[in-house]
């Protein structure tokens, strides 16, 4: 498979492998793209949860980026675990002094599957204030969305009332992931200005889910960087993240990882 479509990854580093800058350069070679990285912080963590993170200070996450951007360069920006104001702060100083725009994917992690809190309270707002006017498409859980959208979310009626409301803080484009909500059919919504596209799949039961909103993310990420519009960047990470929960290996007696080297073909998306 040709690499093409580069998505530098912006995000903290899991020693299990499972979510993290790990998922994300998988995920991105997977579907053909090229992973570059700029790494904010060191986590501790298996299956069973994160034991401990160890910030990278904010300039070398600038470092890392400028390093990246001034020789290899990128289709696409995919952010995920943050940390802290001044990381934020660093991102979007570099992010800001390109000279062309770069489309900027952002998963807002907050929160560990295992409850360990991954951006600091005191950074959510900074967040919303200082990173969302420079994001393509935002990518929330259910939880992520209740703290930026400010409201409770517990149906899909709530849900498609919460993907306007982040629509209103400036994100042209919402996606908006409703795997937390009960039942036997995962939903998620799609939200821009002029729609709101809904996809529905059967829930893939099983304890491997580590790493999902990482991955969907950098594969959506990777389509838009290899020039797929975003509903069909959309679909096709669906069906790589549905595929590698579906041949999962097992590992861990926690949140187990999916299995990243799966490979997905037009015909599969489809019937996905």
């Amino acid at each position: 498979m040709a690499l093409q479509g580069r998505v530098l990854v912006v995000a903290g580093s899991d020693s299990g492998g499972g979510a993290g800058i790990q998922a994300d350069i998988k995920t991105i070679m997977a579907l053909g793209g090229f992973a570059t990285t700029a790494i904010t912080a060191l986590t501790a963590q298996n299956t069973l949860g994160v034991q401990d993170v160890y910030p990278v200070p904010p300039a070398f996450v600038v470092a890392q980026m400028s390093a990246v951007l001034s020789d290899i360069g990128a289709d696409v920006v995919k952010t995920g675990m943050m940390v802290s104001r001044e990381i934020i702060d660093a991102l979007c100083v570099v992010l800001e002094a390109q000279s062309e725009r770069i489309p900027l994917v952002a998963d807002p992690v907050m929160i560990a599957k295992g409850g360990t809190t991954l951006l600091r309270e005191d950074a959510v707002a900074h967040f919303k204030r200082r990173l969302l006017p420079l994001v393509n498409l935002i990518t929330p859980n259910l939880p992520e969305a209740e703290a930026l959208a400010g409201m409770r979310i517990e149906t899909e009626a709530e849900m498609h009332h919460a993907a306007d409301v982040l629509l209103t803080l400036g994100v042209p484009a919402v996606l908006l992931k409703g795997g937390h909500l009960p039942g036997d059919e995962v939903v998620d919504l799609l939200a821009t200005e002029a729609e709101t596209l809904v996809f529905r799949a059967p829930r893939i039961i099983g304890p491997h889910t580590h790493g999902t909103g990482c991955t969907l993310a950098s594969a959506v990420a990777t389509g838009l960087a290899q020039g797929m519009s975003l509903a069909d960047s959309v679909a096709r990470g669906r069906a790589f993240v549905r595929a590698a929960m579906a041949s999962a290996p097992g590992f861990g007696a926690g949140h187990g990882p999916m299995d990243h080297s799966v490979t997905v073909s037009d015909e599969k998306i489809r019937a996905l």
